[in-house]
This record gives structure tokens, C-alpha cells and sequence, in this order.
């Protein structure tokens, strides 16, 4: 008789294998007398393989990761997972609970790691999810988007020496693949420090949904759990076209303050010295030009039409191949779209 695998032991309770909970782990308590956990739903499969944990809500009001958690754990796909799965839909509760950034401190999660317990909330809360939930884990795939009033093309964002993230983030397959450095403090560089890889997703607006985003989030999470094993070949397409490496990219600053007119979107392949934005004061009597420094693929831009001197409006990352960017980028597109809704009852 083959021998059970054994259950999957977190903050003191047993989730045996085969089945699925959810876990509460303490984290403070609110000045009300409320109590705040960290919810972790773990999926333990009736089968070894890798553990991998899938985070969203690190920043509180970047909303549509949780979205993308929600769709993931109600897929069927799960039901035949091999190995560990730890989901945890919103890392930041007090920021979600106040639709904010931060902490209730002002402090920015992501730049509190690896914490400690006995530093301030965000290092309690930092220290928490490192040695709880991260340092169980081979791979990790953390959700975000942009800020508030701002829009991100779906997109990976990995280091630039990291192969094995790397050729996770083509199995990803959304649209573009950043290569970034990484920042002191943040998640991706304390779970490097201790062997865990991290995959970072960023889509979508701050505290709005956006379908497209939603669909490339849910459906590269399934591609890079089926390609370490953890789900089976079957059922899981792969990318249509293969996702622009970018290494290089910068922001488009206003030359001045007034009202914004975009006539460019994300994804949109730009130009070198294109007119993508204009600037005009509320009379009418002048206009400034926002044009483009090279040529590449719109990634990142500014929603709100209200703009000061210095703010970023748009975020351009530079492309080999302009007709390349726009196949790929209309071919990733066409396939989300093609995609079934998760809930055919919900229209977001």
C-alpha cells in the first residue's frame, strides 16, 4: 500500500493531503481590540512536488491581484495539483481595509523586509510572511499593479541575470517581461536572499479591475504551475505569441502643469520624437507637446487628466522590432479575448 503524503504543517494546524483550508496567522490587533491575521488558503496535493506560494494586497489599494487570487482558487485545474500551493489573496490588511498604499504608519510594506519582530507594524508584518509563508517555498509569484490613477500594461518583471526567472516569465506569457534591479527592503530581494525566486506580475490600476489584466494574471499563474509540475499538461494553452524582453525603459515627465489629453494607450508601439500627450492650461491658450525620446511599447501611463509640472505620464519601454512589439502584442490580446470568462455570471 503506498504510503499517505503527509499533512502540511502552518501556524499550528495540519492541512492533510488531498484538501484545502485556510489559515489565520496573528498578526496585531487593531486599536478597536479588532484582531488581524494573515489568511493563507493552502492547497496540499495528494502527490509531491514543489511548494510555491501566490501573493497579492502587499500595497493595499492595489486591488485587482486579489481579483486574480479569487479566479485562481475557484479553477478546476487545482483539484489535480501536485505539491504545495499557499495563496494569499491580501498581505496587507490594514492598507486594503482603508484603500491605501501603506501602512497605517505610512510605511510602504515592500520596503520592510526582511522586518523583525520587535520593529514597527510593517517589519512585524514583513517578518511574519518571510518566515512563514516565503521561506516554505521554492518559487513565488507576487500580484500588483499600478498606483492610484495610473495604468500598467500586464507585465513580469524579473531580474536581469536570473535565467530560471527568466524563462518563467516567458512561460508567464504576458504581453512584456521588465528586467529590473532589486530594491532594498523589497520582497523580491529578501526571498532572493533566502533561495526563493520571485516572479513579479504588475497590471492593471490601483483600486479598479480591469478584465484583460485580470485574464493574463490568472492564466500565466496556471502556465508556471504547469510547467514545475505541479498541474498536469493537458488543459493549460500556452502563450500565442512570446512576451517582449525589455531591459531598458523611462518615463515621460510633464513639461509643465494643466490639462492632460492622452492619444496614446498601453500597449501601443510609439516612435521616436511622436507626439503621444498634450498639455494645455484651462483657457486654452497654450499647448505643450509630450514627445517621445526612442522608439518602444507604452507599458505604464498616466489616467488622471489634472497634472503638475514633473509628473509621470507615460512609461515607454524600448522594443527591437516595432512591427515584432505590435504582432505580439495583438496576438496576446486576441487570445485573452477568445479566453472564457472565469464566472460567467460576473461582468467587470
Amino acid at each position: 500500500m503506498k504510503k499517505k503524503r503527509p499533512g502540511f504543517e502552518l501556524a499550528g494546524e495540519t492541512v492533510d493531503a488531498g484538501s484545502r483550508k485556510t489559515v489565520n496567522i496573528p498578526v496585531s490587533t487593531l486599536s478597536d481590540h479588532t484582531p488581524v491575521t494573515l489568511s493563507a488558503h493552502v492547497i496540499h496535493g495528494r502527490q509531491d512536488g514543489p511548494t510555491i506560494f501566490v501573493s497579492a494586497g502587499i500595497h493595499g489599494d492595489e486591488v485587482i491581484g486579489v481579483e486574480v487570487v479569487r479566479r485562481l482558487l475557484r479553477s478546476k485545474n487545482l483539484k489535480r495539483l501536485r505539491g504545495t500551493l499557499i495563496v494569499v489573496p491580501i498581505v496587507n490588511t490594514f492598507g486594503f481595509l482603508n484603500h491605501s498604499r501603506y501602512l497605517p504608519d505610512r510605511r510602504d510594506l515592500n520596503r520592510c523586509f526582511p522586518g523583525s519582530p520587535h520593529g514597527s507594524l510593517g517589519s512585524r508584518l514583513a517578518h511574519i510572511f518571510l518566515n512563514e509563508i516565503v521561506a516554505r517555498c521554492s518559487l513565488g509569484i507576487d500580484l500588483h499593479s499600478a498606483a492610484i490613477n495610473r495604468m500598467n500594461l500586464p507585465q513580469v518583471r524579473v531580474s536581469a541575470n536570473n535565467r530560471d526567472t527568466l524563462d518563467l516569465a516567458h512561460v508567464f506569457g504576458a504581453p512584456v517581461i521588465l528586467t529590473s534591479a532589486l530594491r532594498d527592503g523589497s520582497l523580491r530581494q529578501e526571498a532572493k536572499k533566502i533561495g526563493v525566486d520571485v516572479l513579479l506580475y504588475e497590471a492593471g490600476e490601483g483600486m479598479r479591475f480591469d478584465e484583460m489584466s485580470v485574464r493574463a494574471g490568472v492564466a500565466g499563474i496556471l502556465r508556471v504551475l504547469k510547467s514545475t509540475g505541479m498541474l498536469p499538461l493537458a488543459g493549460i494553452a500556452g502563450p500565442k505569441a512570446k512576451s517582449l524582453l525589455c531591459s531598458d525603459s523611462h518615463w515621460l515627465r510633464a513639461p509643465t502643469g494643466g490639462l492632460l489629453r492622452m492619444f496614446k494607450a498601453e500597449g501601443d508601439v510609439v516612435q521616436e520624437n511622436e507626439v503621444v500627450a498634450a498639455i494645455s492650461d484651462p483657457f486654452g491658450d497654450g499647448e505643450v507637446e509630450v514627445v517621445t525620446r526612442y522608439s518602444g511599447i507604452i507599458v505604464g501611463r498616466a489616467v488622471m487628466p489634472v497634472v503638475y509640472e514633473g509628473d509621470a505620464l507615460i512609461h515607454v519601454a524600448a522594443v527591437k522590432s516595432s512591427d515584432i512589439a505590435e504582432a505580439a502584442v495583438g496576438d496576446l490580446a486576441t487570445q485573452l479575448e477568445e479566453a472564457p470568462l472565469f464566472d460567467e455570471d460576473e461582468i467587470i
